[in-house]
């Protein structure tokens, strides 16, 4: 078992989190990547997959816009074209690499369509496999709909995420705790607010009853924004709502948080971190965690054609750059 003591946690999640770099989220699953490969025409393979991640991370210079790179099981166990494997290339490119841990989500029975995650049985064996093979964090997603979050439903998914957490710092892997509230619907800010409070009240009560050492592990929340069928509001709102739902529940001392970017575009999850950057109250460091908005840009212009990697690592490097500036103000 890979042990690190509770100061090399707290800088490992610090430095996930700090100096206006963010993580960028390629764990997509073997069915969802295959689906986006296919949408833009590209035939799904485990080679058009792996050379998709090798685009991506491989980037120039892009360590200084990116702390950490979320890989799911296959890539993290793929080589590059060169032989090396993700994990080793990744750091030696500057760039922590993580994990995806969990394993989907299903019905929780008489919940009403909530949803929980799984993953835990067997999760300390593959941990420890995983810090062997180089991981410094790992993450585990759990899924709310604001018309279905029940507070039994939160509890579950708290304490999933908590037992998650805790056998990540005992393999000496830094969680990145995810408790996502979709943005999906129409439903209002006053909605998500209550639906994202619920959910992280929740979880903290979950880590703090665990053990959790809150200063090693990254939060990975949504911004608290109305539903993307509902009227938006401004940047400054949703700043507003946001950091008046996390000030309620989120510990000083949790190391950092990295926000997700749920399916909005990358415009607006930028103009909400800015908001939230600027307001000095904060006790923790804010930064990004996007997926979507950073690399389907990049997939589009990609296509599968090695002559056109070049120009989409331009589109993925300047979407990066855009989210880190977000991050600095």
């Amino acid at each position: 078992m890979t042990t690190l003591t509770a100061t090399a946690l707290a800088d490992i999640a610090r430095q996930l989190t700090s100096g206006g770099r963010g993580i960028l989220a390629a764990d997509e699953s073997i069915k969802t990547m295959s689906s986006r490969l296919e949408q833009e025409g590209i035939a799904a393979s485990a080679t058009a997959r792996r050379d998709y991640r090798a685009l991506l991370l491989t980037a120039a210079d892009l360590s200084q816009c990116i702390s950490g790179i979320i890989l799911c099981d296959e890539t993290f166990g793929q080589d590059l074209a060169d032989g090396r494997p993700f994990p080793i290339a990744a750091r030696e490119l500057g760039i922590l690499p993580g994990i995806k841990v969990d394993t989907g989500t299903s019905p929780l029975p008489g919940q009403g369509g909530a949803l929980i995650t799984e993953g835990l049985d067997g999760l300390g064996a593959r941990l420890a496999s995983y810090a062997q093979r180089g991981a410094a964090f790992a993450k585990w997603r759990a899924v709310f709909d604001v018309h279905t979050i029940t507070p039994y439903s939160a509890r579950a998914n708290g304490q999933a995420l908590a037992r998650y957490a805790a056998l990540c710092q005992q393999h000496g892997i830094v969680p990145i705790v995810e408790p996502e509230v979709l943005c999906t619907g129409d439903h209002d800010l006053a909605a998500s607010a209550a639906a994202t409070s619920l959910a992280l009240g929740a979880v903290f009560e979950a880590l703090v009853d665990a053990g959790v050492q809150l200063s090693g592990i990254v939060l990975k929340p949504n911004f608290v924004t109305p539903g993307l069928d509902a009227s938006p509001v401004p940047a400054a709102e949703v700043a507003a709502a946001t950091f008046a739902v996390l000030n309620e529940h989120v510990p000083a001392e949790v190391a950092g948080i990295a926000f997700l970017s749920g399916g909005h575009p990358t415009a607006n999850v930028c103009a909400f971190l800015s908001a939230l950057a600027a307001d000095d109250r904060r006790p923790w460091p804010v930064t990004f965690s996007f997926g979507r908005a950073l690399v389907s840009a990049a997939l589009h212009t990609w296509a599968g054609s090695p002559a056109e990697v070049t120009a989409a690592q331009g589109v993925l490097l300047d979407n990066c750059a855009a989210a880190a500036q977000a991050a600095a103000e």
